[in-house]
């Protein structure tokens, strides 16, 4: 996709309302629904999304999230590595 093709002008995240939206994918039905994600907060929507999931107003204000408090959130653990099969879940003291 083009970049004009790849973002929708206007569209404003209900998470965090950055305007860092992109079109993640459209329905294979032409204009049944399309996938919109921020790239600011990865927070992602389908257009057929109740208004408290799509429209920043109705957003519930409990998940909002402010832009510059991204940075401030705590790093996501890392992944353990795989156990070999067969082997039972030894956990680290």
């Amino acid at each position: 996709m083009s970049d004009s093709e790849n973002s929708k002008p206007g569209l404003v995240c209900p998470r965090c309302r950055s305007a860092t939206i992109e079109v993640l994918t459209n329905s294979p039905v032409e204009g049944v629904w399309t996938i919109y994600s921020c790239t600011t907060c990865l927070y992602a929507w389908r257009s057929t999304e109740p208004e408290e999931n799509t429209n920043p107003e109705k957003y519930p204000e409990p998940f909002r999230l402010k832009p510059d408090d991204l940075a401030k959130f705590a790093v996501v653990p890392t992944i353990p590595q795989l156990r070999v099969t067969g082997e039972p879940y030894q956990a680290k003291k």
